[in-house]
């Protein structure tokens, strides 16, 4: 059936027989005139759900109750399953043992139980291993390890114990100073005591040599001795004076534990998005350990937060390392995804969640309900990391493409669910045509994203693929996709993870960024890079621009993006309202060593890009996961949001929110869409403003700011329903238009206000001011 003839009626259905859903209510915000159409519409409660509705929520609570029963087993990163065995062999080691299996059980445990965040314990079964080394006959490079990871276990006692128990908005920020300075000094000082012996041990790797060089570098600066006490051989720079920023760019103060946002958790991800239609962007946050819940943070209005997660339907709602938001069944009410079971192969065959917004209890709170058996979502459970939402067939609702982890243990085909709309029930219903369309990938996924590349109004989709060829699956528009990344050249990198389109340079062609995942050690490219070096060819990242003719031209060493990149997590947004994207990255590895600044990056009028990780005050140390860019405390600009903390119990961390201190002198617009023949909050619209802003001179010039309509990058969410557009030095915006996929259709508006809110309906002549200064 065409979109014409079966999105409206499917719509309308929807909202006759559930009349407790769709709308959308917009409440003023402080030192802002509004102007907003709110529907009435009945509240609900949780135990007024419809009993199939229900049933399958708690259906879901079950399920994940069980895995997290089975995580001390089968979590192959947060199990405490090897560190009991060990433990139970050494208490077992009977008399005459040689000593060489007590050093190396000793050995093993330390690591195991420093992964589970017993610090203490792990030095101590090290430092015993470490008095049987003269007597195990070993040669002297095979202390080597055994010195290294002493040295990491009191750095991370050392963080710890200053960094998690004395957190202040300081901690961390590299390069450390003030606040970040720790106080509490034996676990830095012993820690460099291992690093000195570790270096001076004959014949060890030299990643590890590399490595031990970044963590001495970094374990002065928690004791404020850098850089006059730092050994003139091992000092390092904090960046290499070549790649300085040449314009200024303010700090960003982390703000998140004011706002009662900073939870203490590993990795996860992250959604900013308004989930109440007050007008305000929330928070959704959640974890890799399948123990922890998700946390709803709603935003009053001012930023300030209230994390009403159980009042939502959330609890019981456990683990998930990524989300993603869409409004999959048109109501108006901005649903979400949970991914579950990355990096656990066989063992990661745990369900997704896809939770419906039901709309909202009396006291403006929303909740969510777990529809995922019913939505046929859960044919088959695969590990996954990556997920996306776009309507790829152009029928007017959102479908959803799953980047599953294949690998050669275990066979995990991505899946392409095409939306089949509401059910009798009223359940939308999801079909997996992956194998028919082509876009199984059969590979390691790590980051999803769609896009149309080529101008044809259908989304094509890039897959990023760990350690193999990455996929660009071009849509033919016949429900069937062509990997044409080897012919345009964008199978590259071979290592990469996060990856996103964009249009950086604002010359309406997407463009594509894939970053390379270095993930053999920070010191190993940290090191080399800071003194000097550059990256071999197969180590840089990819920043591909679209040509306008359907393919691509690699810029990265034109744009200045030839640097080391760590990224796990990312996003990207207009920070300075200049018109042009920044991005940022989520950085690290699994690897407790592996402490490296998240990085920022400005873009220099769509031409470079400069590191301006240092001065924003955003170099974070701790492992990056989830990234967004949103405007949380509605005053015109972005702020960001970081997910923090690793893979492994020991390696937990507190989420860090970065506040925008503002950039004089710049404009911005902010636009709401409405589809009608289109997906209800036009995700994969393309808006176009024009603006005339003044030149080097007395004249003015014209330019022209693109955007697509997106939550943004593969691993962490910006708000779909409230689009940002920074407009530079505008003094006026002459003509926006916003590309309809779904039908071709292009609307223009003329004379539109300058730092203000916009509604725009799909077909609808006329837009509505929502807020304006």
């Amino acid at each position: 059936m065409s979109s014409f003839l079966r999105i409206p009626f499917a719509r309308l259905l929807d909202r006759l027989t559930h009349p407790a859903k769709g709308g959308l209510a917009l409440a003023a915000f402080t030192g802002f005139w509004l102007i907003a159409c709110e529907k009435h519409r009945p509240s609900v409660r949780i135990d007024t759900l419809s009993p199939e509705i229900a049933a399958a929520h708690q259906e879901m609570v079950g399920r994940l109750k069980t895995i997290r029963d089975r995580v001390e087993s089968d979590h192959a990163f947060i199990s405490d399953l090897e560190t009991k065995q060990l433990r139970h062999s050494l208490g077992a080691i009977p008399p005459g043992t040689r000593l060489i299996e007590r050093f190396d059980i000793l050995s093993r445990l330390g690591r195991t139980e420093l992964n589970l965040g017993q610090e203490q314990e792990a030095i101590d079964h090290l430092l015993n291993a470490w008095e049987l080394f003269p007597t195990t006959g070993l040669p002297m490079k095979d202390r080597g390890p055994l010195l290294y990871f002493l040295a990491v276990a009191h750095l991370r006692l050392a963080e710890t114990t200053n960094c998690c128990q004395r957190q202040n908005p300081e901690s961390c920020i590299y390069p450390l100073k003030g606040g970040a300075i720790h106080t509490k000094t034996e676990g830095s000082t012993k820690a460099l005591e291992y690093l000195k012996l570790f270096l001076e041990t004959p014949e060890i790797p030299e990643n590890m040599a590399l490595n031990a060089i970044w963590l001495t570098h970094i374990a002065n600066m928690t004791l404020g001795r850098y850089p006059d006490g730092v050994p003139e051989t091992l000092r390092l720079p904090i960046q290499r004076a070549d790649r300085a920023p040449t314009q200024p760019f303010p700090g960003f103060p982390n703000i998140s534990a004011s706002l009662h946002v900073n939870s203490f958790n590993l990795s996860g991800g992250v959604i900013t998005e308004d989930f109440n239609g007050d007008g305000s962007i929330d928070l959704l946050t959640s974890s890799y350990d399948p123990r922890e819940p998700l946390r709803l943070f709603l935003n009053d209005g001012s930023g300030h937060f209230t994390d009403v997660s159980p009042a939502a339907n959330l609890s019981g709602i456990t683990g998930g390392l990524n989300l993603r938001q869409a409004d999959f069944d048109n109501d108006g009410d901005m649903d979400f995804l949970i991914l579950r079971g990355a990096w656990l192969g066989s063992t990661g065959q745990h369900p997704n969640s896809l939770l419906r917004n039901e709309g909202l209890t009396e006291e403006g709170i929303p909740i969510f309900a777990d529809i995922t058996s019913l939505a046929g979502l859960d044919v088959k459970n695969l590990p996954v990391l990556s997920g996306d939402w776009a309507d790829f067939d152009l029928d007017g609702d959102l479908d959803l493409y799953l980047g599953n982890e294949t690998s050669e243990r275990f066979a995990a085909p991505s899946q392409l669910f095409r939306n089949d709309g509401p059910a009798p029930n009223g359940v939308t219903r999801f079909t997996d045509v992956a194998s028919e369309a082509g876009v199984t990938n059969d590979r390691y996924t790590k980051g999803v994203s769609w896009g149309d590349f080529d101008g044809d109004r259908y989304p094509d989709l890039y897959v990023s693929n760990l350690n193999g060829p990455n996929r660009l699956y071009r849509n033919l528009g016949d429900g069937t996709f062509r990997d044409v990344a080897p012919e345009l050249g964008v199978a590259g990198p071979s290592r990469s993870f996060p990856a996103w389109f964009w249009d950086y340079n604002n010359d309406g062609h997407l463009d594509l960024m894939v970053p390379n995942y270095l993930n053999t050690g920070a010191g190993a490219y940290m090191v080399p890079w800071l003194l000097g070096q550059n990256l071999a060819r197969e180590d840089l990242p990819a920043l591909y621009a679209g040509d306008g003719r359907g393919g691509f031209v690699d810029r990265t060493k034109e744009a200045k993006l030839d640097v080391p990149m760590m990224p796990m997590g990312c996003n990207f947004g207009d920070l300075d309202n200049d018109g042009f994207p920044d991005f940022y990255l989520g950085t690290g590895t699994p690897n407790f060593a592996d402490l490296v600044p998240n990085q920022l990056f400005h873009c220099l009028d769509g031409r470079q890009f400069e590191d301006v990780t240092i001065s924003s005050g955003m170099g974070h140390l701790q492992k990056g996961h989830g990234v967004a860019f949103a405007d949380l405390d509605g005053d015109g600009d972005l702020d960001v949001f970081l997910q923090l903390g690793g893979a492994v119990p020991g390696d937990k961390y507190y989420d860090a929110l970065f506040q925008n201190p503002g950039f004089d002198g710049n404009q911005w617009l902010e636009i709401t869409l409405t589809g009608v023949q289109s997906n209800h909050f036009g995700i994969g619209c393309r808006i176009k403003a024009v603006i005339e802003e003044p030149d080097d001179t007395t004249a003015s010039r014209t330019r022209s700011i693109h955007a697509q309509v997106t939550a943004g990058a593969s691993f962490g969410a910006n708000p779909v329903t409230i689009n940002h557009l920074g407009l530079g030095r505008a003094t006026k915006v002459t003509r926006l238009e916003v590309f309809w996929p779904a039908t071709g259709e292009t609307q223009t508006f003329h004379e539109v206000p300058l730092k203000s809110r916009i509604s725009i309906t799909e077909g609808n002549p006329k837009l509505r001011i929502l807020k304006a200064q």
